[in-house]
């Protein structure tokens, strides 16, 4: 009972910071690796009371294992609104999945409306969610707008308060990232990316979700942020390769990694696929899971520091 407790936790782990990442069915069930975590800890207080002792051994290093992966995720960095030369304007960005355009329009508005965000990205965006949004006073909100609906689940956009110059479409298997970069009051240009690469939910979509990540810019150095439904968590490798390639998770920077943006309902435990990713030069000092307005996600907020 203990080994049959202990065991898939270990493989787990093992797998999880091995480097390597396997194709179906890893790459959707490696989300739930905070969940894991909770199961391992189950593990080793089973093997614990049945004076297992070897199992418990397993148990125990697989635990440390999966929480040196997790852990940081839940406590801020120790300086969270500090960053190299990062004590310029705020940039406040919100961002929201549509659920293939039927999100509450009159609900996000009334975020948008009480939030006061620079930045708006959106995804699953359709061209009746743009006139929906158009018709519930988004565009008297944000007036400047870089849009790319597409029916379903592809299209995205991205709205501003302030100016805004239309960038390259990144597109992968049907699913179009906006760009646009924003020219901020206080003289800085921010490129701003939605993100939305196509969901892994099968073996022949992973090429397109893999290609969808990575093909988003690399930090490289620039004032930039990338901000949207990943349809990826912390745990996927080409996530932590991007993050390692110039970014910092606004919700990891802040403690606050371990909120689920989408899930929850029924028996499935809720993961964390939504994201904003600021350059490195950009500090963080704010972020919120916010209620969801009609969608399967729940929209993300940041207020991010520029230079």
């Amino acid at each position: 009972m203990s080994w049959i407790a202990v065991t898939p936790f270990a493989v787990w782990a093992a797998v999880r910071l091995s480097g390597f990442e396997p194709d179906w069915p890893w790459v959707p069930v490696v989300a739930f690796t905070p969940h894991a975590a909770v199961g391992a800890a189950l593990g080793l207080a089973l093997a614990g009371l049945l004076r297992r002792w070897a199992a418990g051994m397993v148990a125990l290093v697989t635990v440390l294992a999966l929480g040196v992966a997790v852990l940081p995720r839940a406590l801020p960095d120790a300086l969270p609104d500090a960053a190299p030369a990062a004590h310029g304007a705020a940039l406040r960005v919100l961002a929201a999945n549509l659920l293939l355009g039927t999100a509450d329009a009159a609900g996000l508005t009334a975020q948008v409306r009480s939030l006061r965000p620079d930045v708006l990205t959106l995804q699953e965006f359709t061209p009746l969610a743009e006139r929906r949004l158009a018709a519930a006073g988004l565009r008297e909100l944000l007036p400047y707008a870089v849009t790319w609906p597409a029916p379903g689940a592809g299209g995205s956009a991205v709205y501003a308060r302030h100016p805004l110059t239309a960038g390259e479409l990144i597109e992968a298997g049907g699913f179009g990232q906006a760009t646009a970069v924003l020219r901020h009051p206080g003289g800085a240009r921010v490129e701003i990316v939605s993100v939305h690469p196509c969901a892994p939910k099968r073996t022949g979509r992973r090429p397109c979700w893999l290609a969808g990540l990575q093909r988003l810019p690399r930090g490289d150095g620039r004032l930039r942020v990338l901000a949207g439904d990943f349809n990826a968590t912390l745990d996927h490798l080409p996530l932590r390769e991007l993050l390692a390639a110039g970014y910092r998770d606004a919700a990891d920077a802040m403690g606050r990694g371990l909120s689920a943006t989408w899930g929850g309902w029924g028996p499935l435990p809720g993961v964390t696929i939504d994201h904003v990713l600021a350059g490195e030069r950009m500090a963080v000092r704010d972020f919120r899971v916010l209620a969801p307005v009609g969608s399967d996600h729940r929209p993300v907020y940041a207020e991010l520091l520029l230079p």
